[in-house]
């Protein structure tokens, strides 16, 4: 595993009671009354909280079909956990209600591209992470080839993300320019009027499979872990000792990095830690 990874896994485990905690929405704060294991089987399936509109995470596919790696990950733990990978019902859902779906009991599971940080730990209990998400680059200059590359060169970055901060320590000769979208980067870097785009990883992997004249760079900085959301309380220690035990499981035998790497996404393993 990842030295990230692990260091993570540790972070699901820790009381963190002592850690300072940033201004949360009321309702997020209500007890969890999500269903326990015994509940999911006899109801005969798991209702899980996902993207469908990311890819290659959680994405409809020209068939009409939710596909990616997370619901890859949902499906085979309702294969394990249940004996049918077809029980499971997906919630597609937006960033600001994964966690709301999950402490109100509307959802058993959140696999929605959730990356574990200390303060949603104290809403919400996560598993060891799936996957090792970071900032990296697309562009389709001939000339960039790696972010040592970009020094001095003008990159986009979304306005208010956790990448200006990572862009500025690591690569602090280049031109940052804020944009508000994905749609307002994209249409820079047609115009030419930026050389680079730096966001996660996870999402720029799709935008080079939906617009394959651009590709990412070799590299992948600050490592932000992504984990399934659990519900809290010990009524649910069985559920969370079944998924922890699956994904251990398919770390081990190599399943997590197949399907990884069958979705394009970066493997962190391959990528420079450094500029």
């Amino acid at each position: 595993m990842h030295p990230l990874l692990q260091k993570c896994s540790a972070i699901a485990l820790l009381s963190l009671g002592c850690w300072s905690l940033p201004l949360i929405p009321l309702k997020l704060l209500t007890p969890a009354h999500a269903a326990d294991l015994d509940t999911v089987r006899q109801r005969g399936h798991f209702v899980v909280a996902v993207k469908d509109n990311l890819r290659p995470l959680g994405f409809w596919d020209d068939a009409g079909n939710l596909v990616g790696l997370e619901i890859d990950i949902a499906r085979r733990l309702a294969a394990e956990i249940l004996g049918d990978e077809t029980a499971v019902v997906f919630e597609p859902v937006a960033n600001r209600d994964r966690l709301p779906m999950l402490t109100e009991g509307e959802v058993d599971l959140v696999v929605a591209r959730l990356t574990l940080t200390e303060a949603r730990s104290r809403l919400v209990s996560f598993s060891q992470p799936y996957y090792l998400d970071g900032t990296t680059f697309v562009t389709r200059n001939p000339a960039i080839q790696s972010p040592q590359n970009l020094r001095g060169r003008q990159v986009a970055v979304l306005e208010g993300s956790d990448t200006i901060a990572v862009v500025r320590s690591r690569l602090p000769s280049a031109q940052l320019v804020g944009v508000t979208s994905y749609t307002e980067a994209l249409e820079a870097l047609e115009q030419g009027t930026i050389d680079a785009f730096a966001a996660d990883a996870s999402v720029l992997t799709g935008w080079v499979q939906e617009y394959p004249s651009y590709r990412m760079l070799p590299a992948l900085w600050a490592g932000e872990a992504l984990a399934i959301a659990l519900p809290r309380g010990l009524e649910h220690q069985e559920l969370r000792e079944a998924v922890n035990a699956a994904l251990q499981r398919w770390q081990e035998e190599g399943w997590l990095d197949e399907r990884i790497r069958y979705w394009g996404l970066p493997a962190p393993i391959n990528f420079a830690d450094s500029p």
